[in-house]
C-alpha cells in the first residue's frame, strides 16, 4: 500500500477520533519494509558530480531499490539561499538532476523538487541553477505555497506539531539532497536540518532548541533515501557562505538508508567526529540510526 492511500484509510478509522482532523490530516505512515542490497553506506568521490550520484545509488542497489513504479516522489534538496553552485550554499544542481533522471528511469510516475527558501524563491531557485537542471531531467519544480500547509502532528519529543507543505505529505517516496556546509547554531547543516526546509511558521523559533527540533523532524519525514552533496563543502560563514574561500573540493557523495549515519559521514569532511554533534547522538538514543560508522558497512569508490 503506498503512502498516500494509508493516509486515506487512517482518516477513516477510528484514529480519526482521538487526534482529530485538523492533526490527521497531515499523519506520515511509517515506510514499508525496504529490502536491503549492499552496503550501509556509499562514499564515491570523482570529477564529476553527476558520475558520482550515479554511482553511489547504484552501490546501494539502484534506484529501483528505492523507489517503483508509479510512485510520486519528491526530491528535497537546500535551495535555501540566492548563490551559486560554487558558492556551496545550496545542493549541486547536477546531483539533483542525477536522482530525478534515476527516479523516473525507475519508473516514478512524477518526480517533484521543491524548498522553502530563505532568501527570495525566484532567485534561489534560478542562481542556484537547481531549477533548470532539474526541468531538464524531467522533474516538476515547484515553489513552496503558504496555501498548502498544513497543521500536522509530529509525535516528537520535543516538537509536538507544526505546519507541514501538504506536498511532503501526499508523496509516495521522499529523498533527502542536502549538501554538508557548517552552520552557526547546530555547527553543520546536512540531511536532519534539511527539513527545516519542508516546513512553515515561524521556523526562527526552532532555534531555541534546534538539536531536538532537527530530531524531530527527521523522525516524521522519514526519507527512503538520503544522498549528502559534498562535492563542494561550504566550511566558514555558513550557512550562506557568499565567497570561493569559504568553500573546500571534497567531490565526494554519500548515499544510504540511515539518516545519521549520512551525517555521520558527512561530518568526517570537517574533521569532526559524530558523536560531537548534539543532534546526531539523539537521534541514535531515538532509534533513528546510528553515527558509529565503525559498526556499518561503508563502501568507498573512486570514479
Amino acid at each position: 500500500m503506498k503512502r498516500r492511500d494509508i493516509l486515506k484509510e487512517i482518516a477513516l478509522g477510528g484514529l480519526a477520533l482521538k487526534f482529530g482532523p485538523e492533526l490527521l490530516g497531515g499523519m506520515r505512515p511509517p515506510l514499508p519494509a525496504q529490502d536491503k542490497t549492499g552496503p550501509d553506506l556509499a562514499a564515491v568521490t570523482g570529477e564529476s558530480p553527476a558520475a558520482i550520484t550515479r554511482a553511489a545509488v547504484e552501490a546501494l542497489g539502484g534506484m529501483k531499490a528505492f523507489v517503483g513504479r508509479g510512485d510520486k516522489v519528491i526530491l528535497k534538496p537546500n535551495i535555501g539561499w540566492d548563490r551559486t553552485p560554487e558558492m556551496a550554499a545550496c545542493t549541486n544542481p547536477e546531483v539533483v538532476a542525477t536522482l530525478a533522471a534515476l527516479a523516473l528511469e525507475a519508473g516514478a510516475k512524477d518526480v517533484v523538487v521543491m524548498d522553502n527558501t530563505t532568501n527570495q524563491a525566484k532567485r534561489c531557485y534560478v542562481r542556484s541553477g537547481i531549477a533548470e537542471a532539474a526541468k531538464q531531467a524531467g522533474a516538476k519544480v515547484l515553489f513552496t505555497d503558504d496555501y498548502r500547509l498544513k497543521k500536522t502532528a509530529l509525535g516528537g519529543a520535543w516538537l509536538k506539531e507544526w505546519e507541514v507543505f501538504a506536498d511532503f505529505l501526499e508523496t509516495d517516496k521522499i529523498i533527502n539532497v542536502p549538501i554538508a556546509k557548517v552552520h552557526s547554531l547546530s555547527r553543520l547543516s546536512m540531511g536532519m536540518k534539511n527539513w527545516l526546509g519542508a516546513i512553515g511558521g515561524a521556523r526562527n523559533q526552532l532555534h531555541q532548541k534546534l538539536d531536538e527540533a532537527m530530531v524531530d523532524l527527521a523522525a516524521f519525514f522519514k526519507p527512503t533515501l538520503t544522498v549528502l552533496d559534498a562535492y563542494r563543502i561550504l566550511v566558514a560563514n555558513g550557512p550562506q557562505g557568499g565567497r570561493l574561500s569559504d568553500t573546500k573540493l571534497v567531490k565526494t557523495v554519500v548515499a544510504g538508508r540511515d539518516p545519521v549515519a549520512v551525517d555521520a559521514m558527512g561530518a568526517t569532511f570537517f574533521e569532526i567526529q559524530p558523536r560531537e554533534l548534539l543532534y546526531l547522538r539523539i537521534a541514535q538514543e531515538r532509534g533513528l540510526g546510528t553515527h558509529e560508522l565503525e559498526k556499518l558497512t561503508v563502501e568507498k569508490r573512486t570514479v
